[in-house]
């Protein structure tokens, strides 16, 4: 008897004390942000976020006629200032927990952007796996007004277009908060994050029509990476430079290389499909000297000249010309990294920290002018696994 007694009065506390959410929040009391962008004006931080509006998405109740978002912007000394002054319009209270992409205006990434990633850390609501990405040659706040195609929601268009052009193309990169906190404060590395371009004139492109015609107005397109000497943007990366980066990191998943016909008309495309690489730092004589090591496999994609296919020699031919333009196009990347921007932002310093950590300790302190200065021996071996469901091109047939 005692033994039920006690059972039911367990049960009863428990009752008590799980009491449910009690700080739940309904999905109609809550402003679903999206994107985000921070941008500098007058010295405050001017914040922009985009709120989607459900019942435009909703496939069965949209309007049709109106925006799927509606984007906010307001002033502060800080972040987190600016965005409580945008209760005063905004009908419910912003939840951040979905935010897809954050957009960091050029300007402010110059000045530093060690505010914006206390406050993103800081909260609670803000989960850390939205893509951070660098506005180019445009306000952040602008990138936000674009109204995109295919994908509704103009957040999940950036969101999804970066992950696809990183597994496709490659001189894009997806940086999360974790990451680029871990490269700001972690020795021997130095960040970097894609650029995002605005092509037309933002007031365009704020307009249904701009996604009503075949060809929009105003687009939005990634090029190149960021780079950045602890939290301050210092320059930018060509697309050529920026995949070479991704080979040497070992970030590369698929991609395209050209290279010239043997008999100079025409080029010839091999689509990478794999893609590895080993970076490291040896110390010899009390220097160091750094190595990169890029194994690539590819398939032959397009011929716009007559090569037979069938012969080892053309295949041979086509994997050593392969090896040198991927070895010159990362060996430049490297020489804009010492001679240019005089930073590390492809990680020789972390890989000496793993591998001599007693060196380390020596060099750490002036690493980006040691590294400026350290030979790096890169190495590629490219093989060409497939060449497609025909041998010969049909150019083979036009005699």
């Amino acid at each position: 008897m005692r033994k039920h007694i006690g059972l039911v009065a367990v049960l009863i506390l428990s009752v008590i004390v799980l009491s449910g959410c009690w700080n739940r929040r309904e999905l109609n009391q809550l402003a679903i942000v999206g994107a985000m962008a921070i941008d500098k004006a007058d010295g405050k931080h001017v914040v922009t976020t985009q709120v989607i509006d459900p019942s435009q998405i909703a496939a069965k109740q949209g309007k049709g006629q109106e925006a799927p978002v509606i984007t906010y912007k307001e002033k502060g000394d800080t972040i987190f200032e600016a965005i409580r002054r945008m209760t005063t319009v905004t009908p419910r209270k912003l939840y951040f927990s979905h935010l897809r992409v954050l957009v960091i205006g050029e300007e402010i990434a110059k000045e530093g952007i060690d505010d914006t990633l206390d406050f993103l850390s800081r909260d609670h609501e803000v989960r850390p796996d939205f893509f951070i990405i660098v506005a180019k040659d445009a306000r952040a706040e602008n990138v936000l007004k674009v109204m995109t195609g295919i994908e509704d929601i103009p957040a999940n268009k950036l969101y999804t277009s970066l992950e696809t052009s990183e597994k496709s193309w490659a001189p894009s990169m997806t940086i999360t908060l974790d990451k680029l906190i871990s490269d700001i404060t972690s020795e021997g590395i130095q960040p970097h994050l894609t650029g995002l371009k605005l092509l037309g004139d933002v007031k365009k492109g704020q307009d249904n029509e701009n996604v009503q015609q075949i060809d929009p107005d105003v687009k939005l397109k990634y090029g190149g990476l960021a780079v950045f000497k602890s939290d301050r943007l210092i320059g930018w990366l060509n697309e050529r430079d920026s995949k070479a980066v991704n080979y040497a990191l070992g970030n590369v998943k698929s991609t395209i290389g050209e290279q010239p016909c043997p008999n100079g008309k025409g080029k010839v495309a091999v689509e990478v499909v794999r893609a590895k690489s080993e970076l490291a730092v040896d110390v010899k004589n009390g220097s160091p000297k750094g190595s990169v090591q890029i194994n690539v496999e590819g398939n032959i994609g397009e011929i716009q000249c007559k090569l037979d296919l069938m012969k080892s020699k053309t295949i041979t031919e086509l994997e050593n010309n392969a090896n040198k333009r991927i070895k010159m196009i990362i060996e430049n990347a490297i020489k804009t990294a010492q001679k240019e921007y005089k930073v590390d932002f492809f990680g020789f310093g972390e890989a000496l920290h793993r591998s001599n950590p007693d060196y380390w300790k020596k060099v750490k302190k002036n690493w980006d002018e040691t590294f400026s200065e350290m030979p790096i021996d890169v190495k590629t071996d490219v093989q060409i696994r497939r060449v497609g469901t025909i041998g010969k091109s049909p150019l083979e047939k036009m005699e």
